[in-house]
């Protein structure tokens, strides 16, 4: 009867686990690659709302950032080199990984950087687009649909490439 009993427990074990990875976080599904993305709104540093569906009809560089990991801090230049470069016409959005918003504050002032940088406070949106680490880079399609992801950093030009490949595709 134990033996019968420990089954049971298992079995419902792997079931609950097997529903929160289809269901993802809070019931919303977690997107990957070839999904239409999420559609968040997160406040910058500024106190300005950004919600990802008034970039449509544009492809749109999404990077998961934090002030404290050193892979993100290397790539700020390329990403700042990306925005003025190819930011009109692919925006690039950076969502901080729940950090204090002072402490982004800090940071854009002493990189100067002029790129956007949004407050997932509570890592939600992280979590729906399943970031693991930092840095994480999504590329999203005029039509909203997530088209690659970068694991680790990145740099202006490989972007750019990435985006024309895209384009090359029919996408």
């Amino acid at each position: 009867m134990n033996k019968k009993v420990i089954q049971i427990g298992v079995l419902v074990f792997v079931v609950a686990i097997f529903f929160f990875l289809a269901k993802g976080i809070n019931g919303v599904e977690i997107v990957e690659v070839g999904d239409v993305a999420y559609d968040f709104e997160l406040e910058d540093t500024n106190g300005t709302i950004h919600k990802l569906s008034d970039y449509r009809g544009k492809f749109v560089v999404v990077n998961f950032f934090a002030t404290w990991c050193a892979p993100c801090v290397e790539e700020a230049p390329e990403l700042e080199l990306y925005e003025q470069k190819y930011a009109d016409e692919s925006p690039l959005l950076i969502i901080d990984r729940g950090e204090p918003k002072k402490r982004v504050q800090d940071f854009i002032e002493e990189y100067k950087t002029t790129s956007p940088y949004l407050l997932d406070k509570d890592d939600k949106i992280s979590k729906i687009y399943n970031v693991v680490g930092q840095p994480e880079t999504l590329i999203i399609d005029p039509n909203g649909v997530i088209r690659d992801k970068i694991i680790g950093p990145t740099t202006a030009e490989d972007l750019a490439a990435r985006i024309s490949l895209i384009k090359m595709n029919g996408y």
